[in-house]
């Protein structure tokens, strides 16, 4: 098993962007960040990179079940959501929740893992 979802689209970056985003908001997610890793590289060391962008994806309800369960699992929120150009198609990448949380043994934060997974396949489907 892969420790992400992946789907790549014939759409335009951006518009990928915005296709993730409302299919991430259909199953109760905000972004909370969104890192513009193209600009970062540029900024900061003055390298051409291709369109990437990171999204800190949360759905709070279900961060709160986690944090509630697990208290140290902030180290690891919110589920990232990686976009890529690849040629004339964007690349689509989630975190694979459950495999992410197989280090912490913990019967509740594995069920809570279980629904957003199920809800992040969702969304890849839905691309």
């Amino acid at each position: 098993m892969s420790y992400y979802f992946s789907k790549t689209l014939r759409m335009p970056f951006d518009q990928a962007v915005e296709k993730v985003t409302e299919e991430l908001k259909k199953e109760g997610f905000g972004i909370l960040t969104d890192i513009d890793v193209k600009e970062t590289l540029k900024k900061k060391l003055n390298l051409d990179f291709q369109k990437y962008k990171i999204l800190g994806a949360c759905n709070p309800p279900f961060a709160h079940k986690a944090i509630v369960a697990e208290e140290n699992i902030g180290l690891m929120l919110p589920c990232n959501v990686i976009l890529y150009e690849k040629g004339d198609k964007t690349v689509i990448s989630i975190i694979r929740p459950t495999v992410a949380m197989e280090m912490i043994n913990n019967k509740k934060l594995k069920e809570v893992a279980e629904h957003i997974e199920t809800k992040l396949e969702h969304v890849i489907d839905a691309l």
